[in-house]
């Protein structure tokens, strides 16, 4: 069975076009929603570092084709173990999002099963989002044919945001809920944990929690207090 995400109600609540921060990556974001919502789209590759927001833009393009009532389906790559009956299996989709391209890479007969899934869905007017850590020509595609499908697409290289639009990101969230971070309450944050944005935006709903329940604002003691036993603490 293909691992799938098929209802609304399932998808990551900030896995949505209105919470992509896209900072340099706006005409990716473009190009993605119009694959979403536009039949005859170009087909989007999209590659890059962890943490660019890659999984959330493909996630962003489900929710919104759903909402629009066009068929979907998300093949979360690496975490299937038969690719090549997963890849095979896919049939009815208006758009299909193929997250973590690389987890295919070498394996012959999940490579046959892209190429083939691939013509298949440019017969059936079917849309393709692609999403990996490299290019398709640094990807590791062993077959020549597919590595030429994959460059066809349109591709673009997403860039993770840089700390100060991490920054503006998070006191701009912060405000929505009432809540004011100073930079020192922001420089222990990214000095401790994880800058990892949806990470960073998770940890703002447990300290949003924690300092309503407390009735206490948001300061570097109080931090201390709430974060001591958790957290993805970075080096």
């Amino acid at each position: 069975m293909i691992p799938q995400l098929p209802l609304a109600l399932r998808w990551p609540r900030r896995q949505r076009f209105e919470h992509f921060h896209a900072g340099a990556n706006a005409a990716a974001l473009a190009a993605v929603q119009a694959l979403a919502l536009q039949p005859g789209a170009p087909w989007v590759y999209l590659h890059g570092a962890s943490g660019s927001g890659r999984s959330h833009l493909l996630m962003a393009a489900c929710q919104a084709a759903i909402a629009a009532e066009r068929r979907v389906q998300y093949l979360p790559l690496a975490t299937i173990a038969d690719h090549a009956a997963a890849l095979r299996g896919v049939a009815g989709s208006e758009l299909l999002a193929l997250d973590d391209l690389g987890a295919i890479a070498g394996n012959r007969d999940a490579e046959h099963a892209l190429f083939d899934l691939y013509n298949r869905a440019r017969a059936e007017g079917s849309a393709l989002l692609f999403a990996a850590d490299a290019t398709p020509t640094r990807l590791g595609i062993e077959l020549p044919d597919l590595r030429s499908r994959l460059g066809a697409c349109t591709q673009f290289a997403l860039k993770p945001l840089d700390d100060d639009e991490r920054r503006m990101v998070l006191k701009a969230q912060a405000a929505s809920r009432g809540i004011e971070l100073d930079d020192s309450v922001l420089d222990w944050l990214f000095t401790r944990y994880a800058r990892d944005l949806g990470a960073l935006l998770d940890l703002l709903d447990k300290l949003d929690q924690a300092s309503l329940a407390a009735q206490r604002r948001i300061t570097v003691p109080f931090l201390r207090g709430v974060l001591k036993d958790g957290g993805s603490e970075s080096s």
